[in-house]
């Protein structure tokens, strides 16, 4: 943070802004600060910002980099959003998320009309959408800044561009190959981080909107990756999250491939470093040398996120998953054998278009084979724009519900046994916080990823510990520390 604070002062803003990036963010990023300063007269108080953060990691991960930018323009966060600037960073996975943000976003130009001095920013998923951004423009108009996924690196630019005019900046990038690193970033935990390999995607399952949203796919240098990780280990991280829509197909875009695999192995040798997870694969390129690599390492965690989305060949097919119900038994038989304590679990998708009872049972038949510890189960939403929205053959609600419910029974009881297999054992625990309901507790992950609550106080957080498994509860476990 000091080495920015320091650039930043040495910008010259009588000169022209930089054309490369991303010394054209750093000189922005000067110039948003004088525009803070006379912000913080004005108020008379340091400008505070909120970042509300819908959907997955990957927003979470673009949330702290926006984060770092603002506090290096001079804003202090605020927990609520009764604050100077507001920043929705949004989803738009299934459509009801775009119905909340409208709504949170009305109760804020209600705020703001008390305010006038605050700013509203949207920006993610969701204003990847033409009709999206034509809403905000006309029935929105005090939201003063409007950007996607694909240009988060230049808020302070666009910040700029807001404090020298009057109305709405809108700045939509319908794709891009661009990558820009060594900018601010502001972590949530001090011992683990997410950290980028690939954007976009390139599978346009029927069902999902990312591929639209996100663009294509492109992976970054392995050289940047890794410098990222040796620098935060140097910062005190112990486990890193890598992320893509599909990590197993990183390096595809390189100038000179490289496999995911590789890159795990480089990752490995940092020193320092403890966990290596990755989020999320994607079956149709899971591949034995992958399966190798995790067996052989000491690092990385043995536990495998599977998204099956359905157990019927034919309903795959029309989900454009690229992957028949055999080959998916047949990888899950693989890892299961090479890493016997592997931790498998998935994403389960419950009466997509067309779905018979027969698809559904195959959905069932694959839960029972595969036997998996956890699963996201999701009644399947209409999503407007992709191909599955339009499909004749939409599943009744009831029909859907009952479907759900058989699916959730039969989950919670393939979890209840698998939880049981460490009862009495003594686990290595990373601790994350102190508990939520009760603070004489603190909440830590083993290596499966399985949660694990024991006594201990909030000096243990960001610590691998022993801790003797004294009681499984369905999805995670009591215990208590131990000594061994």
């Amino acid at each position: 943070m000091e080495d920015f604070n320091n650039l930043l002062k040495d910008i010259d803003l009588s000169a022209e802004a930089p054309k490369e990036e991303p010394q054209r963010q750093y000189y922005y990023m000067a110039k948003a600060r004088e525009y803070v300063k006379q912000l913080s007269k004005r108020l008379g108080h340091t400008p505070t910002c909120h970042i509300a953060t819908f959907g997955c990691q990957m927003n979470a991960r673009d949330s702290e980099k926006l984060m770092g930018i603002l506090e290096q323009i001079g804003y202090v966060a605020a927990d609520s959003e009764n604050a100077d600037f507001v920043l929705y960073n949004t989803c738009t996975v299934r459509e009801n998320a775009n119905l909340k943000v409208y709504g949170r976003l009305g109760h804020l130009g209600a705020v703001k009309r008390s305010n006038p001095d605050m700013m509203i920013g949207m920006c993610g998923c969701m204003m990847q959408e033409p009709d999206v951004v034509e809403k905000i423009r006309k029935s929105y108009r005090f939201v003063d800044v409007v950007f996607g996924t694909h240009n988060i690196y230049k808020l302070a630019e666009l910040l700029v561009s807001r404090f020298e005019s009057e109305g709405m900046i809108i700045d939509i990038w319908k794709d891009t190959d661009k990558i820009v690193e060594e900018l601010p970033n502001e972590r949530r935990f001090s011992f683990k981080q997410g950290v980028n390999i690939t954007f976009g995607c390139n599978n346009f399952c029927s069902y999902c909107i990312v591929p639209y949203v996100r663009g294509r796919e492109r992976s970054r240098e392995p050289k940047d990756i890794i410098r990222e990780i040796e620098s935060l280990v140097a910062d005190g991280v112990v486990e890193v999250m890598l992320l893509g829509q599909n990590v197993n197909s990183y390096g595809r875009s390189l100038e000179t491939p490289v496999t995911f695999a590789q890159l795990l192995q480089e990752i490995e040798k940092i020193d320092g470093l403890e966990r290596i997870r990755f989020m999320t694969p994607h079956p149709k390129d899971l591949s034995d040398e992958l399966i190798e690599v995790m067996k052989n390492s000491k690092k990385i965690c043995n536990h495998v996120h599977l998204p099956l989305q359905s157990g019927s060949s034919r309903i795959l097919k029309l989900m454009n998953r690229h992957y028949t119900k055999e080959h998916y038994l047949e990888l899950v038989e693989k890892i299961r054998r090479e890493i016997p304590d592997v931790s498998i679990t998935t994403d389960i998708i419950v009466g997509f278009p067309q779905e018979t009872e027969e698809d559904f049972l195959e959905t069932m038949d694959v839960v029972e084979k595969a036997q998996y510890e956890s699963a996201y189960t999701f009644i399947y939403s209409k999503r407007t724009g992709t191909p599955a929205a339009s499909m004749d053959g939409q599943v009744p609600e009831d029909v859907v519900k009952d479907r759900f419910d058989r699916l959730l029974e039969k989950l919670s009881g393939i979890s209840a046994k698998h939880i049981d297999k460490y009862v009495d054992t003594i686990q290595d625990v990373l601790v994350e916080s102190v508990n939520d309901h009760d603070s004489s507790l603190v909440t830590g992950r083993m290596r499966n990823n399985t949660l694990v609550h024991f006594p201990g106080e909030s000096g243990l957080v960001g610590k691998i510990v022993n801790v003797h498994l004294t009681e499984g509860k369905g999805f995670y476990y009591f215990g208590e520390l131990s000594d061994n």
